[in-house]
């Protein structure tokens, strides 16, 4: 018998989880108040998530519960506590990136189902099955896939396999933006996202949304999704109301059940229930194919809901009340909920209408929420809308009483590093490339060793003009690239095999799915920082993986990796001291629909996107540089350092200018420290 596909709901709060179970979810996925993607949600409380569990079991519903976010190794005997709690407690499943997290959990709380979170960034079979051969029970795969894709991995793996349907999008791949975290530590890997796609941004002379995508929408792909054996639907929202769960798990639980009597009734039917979706222009993304994929409008602000326009001016009436004044729209009403975009970009406010008032030019609204001229209003619920639920925690939640202890995580375990494991690279300077070409033009102040990204283009230039490359094979890098989708498996393997053949040795990995590329071809291994070794227990796994050396993430602080260093060799880390880092990495080439490849946003930030056939980034044009520190890394025995020069233009004395900074350990002028310094933001910790 065929497992019938589960609809997961999102549940910010007790209100949204009465309207999920009330509308005919089978699972729900929620947050407690640390460590999950959504930091901004409201979350549960701990006798509030036991009750959940409790309830929904009785029920025959599942409860999964979001650790998805990266830990610091100040963080570990938190993230010990948590997951010690959560083995008491014993949700359905832990949805979890940190692979710091994996190993805690495999080595010491084996009863905990592993979920892999869309921020593992697992796009291929070799990553659904890297993960399986680790204890995963699911793998909630990266967005950027096609129907034929998932078929695909599908007919690879036995994991049960979970997919976005319905929700908001990143314009970046699944757990490759750092864009947030640039901009002042608030970073996404720490579920503190501020939504840089959502920006309004200047180009060639023109203000539009150029990074905010559509939202998503595949409730008319029900039926292939189910047949092509997906195991999990899930909805995105935990920051949405309880009405707006409400009604898309009604459309979606519709269309589940219905497309096999009338696929067109049944279709009809959904979508008729998602108009009361108050959200973004919708789009099925890649689904369709990534070529054919159009899910970005500049002309469309990055907000939500029915846009009522422009704020014409302010009343202020006899009582002092302030009064919106607006064009006539028929339709909107007291009660409704609308929300305030700032004209300059600065800020968006949720409020409800307390007041309409026709008059002869348009019409008056008061609202609870400041708002100013020329601020846009939008419709993003109407009163009709609200439902009541019935609530699904017991009153009285007394009995329910297990919280975290205060026990102290101990020190994972990993294999130990030998000397010649740490040896097997010589100290230096290494430098990353992303043109085949910039490798002779690194040969004017030449590196330890020349770093190259491996790409599908430049695995293709590579082979072309492999007779002129200037660098000995065992001199040479490949960089393997973070984003690792099945269409890129086919060719990835043979293209790895051949250049060991020619004497390749050492390999940079970035994505899960690269380390069964690797394993047990005697080659010196990389961990890549799209790996986000944030803390021992991270650094531990990849060691026991394979890795000879790790990068830090390039979010990382100072304080940070000196911690990590305390327990693991720091001959082991290889930081990156310059770079023009990727803030996005977008899986379609942006650079062929836009005229202009600079941006700039609201703070007077300017960025450039760079394309690459297959897909582009985004980087700022202020670079972030930590070549005055190379002296002080290497005293703290870290002698290998990385330049990052990819996706820039090497020309205009860069790349000598940068080197030569590098070499007498001088200040970088115009540059970044990013989080090297600061470290990330903290509620706790700093002002908002």
């Amino acid at each position: 018998m065929v497992k019938p596909t589960e609809l997961l709901a999102p549940a910010g709060n007790p209100e949204a989880l009465d309207a999920a179970i009330g509308e005919g979810a089978d699972a729900v996925y929620l947050g407690l108040h640390s460590f999950n993607a959504r930091m901004r949600s409201s979350n549960f409380a701990f006798n509030q998530f036991e009750a959940t569990v409790d309830v929904c079991r009785r029920q025959s519903k599942k409860v999964y519960v979001t650790v998805n976010t990266v830990f610091e190794q100040r963080e570990a005997d938190r993230m010990w506590q948590l997951l010690q709690y959560l083995d008491r407690v014993g949700p359905d499943g832990i949805i979890v990136q940190d692979l710091g997290v994996v190993k805690m959990a495999v080595d010491n709380f084996p009863k905990l189902a592993l979920h892999a979170s869309t921020q593992m960034n697992v796009a291929s079979a070799r990553g659904v099955n890297y993960l399986s051969r680790h204890g995963f029970k699911r793998a909630v795969l990266a967005r950027e896939l096609s129907l034929d894709e998932i078929r695909a991995i599908r007919q690879s793996t036995n994991l049960e396999l979970e997919t976005f349907v319905h929700g908001a999008l990143c314009v970046s791949a699944s757990g490759l933006c750092l864009f947030s975290g640039y901009l002042g530590g608030k970073s996404a890997n720490r579920g503190q996202c501020t939504q840089a796609c959502r920006r309004l941004y200047e180009s060639d002379q023109k203000s539009g949304y150029f990074f905010s995508p559509d939202d998503l929408e595949l409730i008319q792909q029900v039926p292939d999704l189910m047949e092509a054996g997906v195991d999990s639907f899930k909805i995105e929202g935990r920051m949405k109301s309880a009405d707006y769960v409400g009604t898309v798990v009604a459309a979606y639980r519709y269309m589940m059940d219905n497309w096999r009597i009338d696929r067109e009734r049944a279709l009809l039917r959904a979508r008729a229930i998602l108009s009361k979706d108050f959200a973004r222009r919708k789009t099925s993304f890649m689904v369709s194919g990534v070529e054919k994929a159009e899910y970005i409008h500049p002309d469309q602000p990055g907000g939500t809901g029915i846009p009522l326009g422009q704020v014409r001016d302010i009343h202020v009436d006899d009582s002092g009340a302030r009064w919106a004044v607006m064009h006539s729209f028929d339709g909107i009403g007291e009660g409704d909920s609308v929300r305030i975009h700032r004209s300059d970009d600065s800020g968006r406010i949720t409020a409800k209408v307390r007041g309409v008032k026709p008059i002869a030019s348009g019409m008056l609204l008061l609202v609870d929420g400041e708002f100013r001229q020329s601020d846009t209003i939008y419709l993003v619920q109407t009163a009709g809308m609200s439902r009541r639920y019935k609530p699904l925690l017991p009153k009285e939640i007394a009995k329910y009483h297990k919280f975290p202890s205060r026990d102290l995580s101990p020190r994972p375990d990993y294999p130990a590093m030998t000397r010649q494991s740490l040896t097997a690279l010589p100290d230096g300077l290494y430098v990353l490339v992303s043109k085949v070409g910039d490798l002779h033009a690194i040969l004017s102040a030449r590196p330890e060793k020349a770093m190259i990204l491996f790409d599908r283009k430049n695995a293709e230039k590579l082979r072309a003009e492999e007779q002129t490359i200037p660098f000995k094979r065992e001199s040479l890098v490949l960089w393997l690239d973070p984003y690792f989708p099945e269409d890129d498996a086919a060719w990835l393997e043979p293209e790895i095999a051949y250049w060991i053949g020619r004497g390749i040795k050492t390999v940079v990995v970035n994505n899960p799915g690269h380390f069964s590329l690797v394993r047990g071809k005697g080659l010196t291994v990389i961990a890549g920082p799209w790996l986000y070794a944030f803390n021992r227990w991270s650094a531990a796994f990849l060691i026991s993986e394979g890795a000879n050396y790790i990068i830090p993430p390039l979010e990382i602080s100072k304080q940070n990796l000196q911690r990590i260093a305390e327990n693991v060799p720091a001959a082991a880390f290889m930081p990156v001291v310059f770079s023009y880092p990727p803030l996005f990495r977008i899986r379609k080439d942006l650079s062929k629909v836009y005229t202009s490849k600079f941006f700039t946003d609201r703070d007077g930030g300017t960025y450039e996107l760079v394309g690459n056939r297959d897909y582009s980034v985004v980087v700022p044009m202020k670079p972030f540089s930590l070549v005055d520190r190379i002296p002080f890394l290497k005293k703290e025995g870290m002698g290998k350092v990385i330049l990052d020069f990819s996706h820039v233009d090497l020309g205009k004395g860069l790349y000598r200018h940068v080197m030569k900074a590098a070499a007498e350990g001088a200040v970088l002028p115009d540059t970044e420290r990013f989080n090297w310094k600061e470290g990330f933001w903290s509620p706790e910790e700093k002002p908002t």
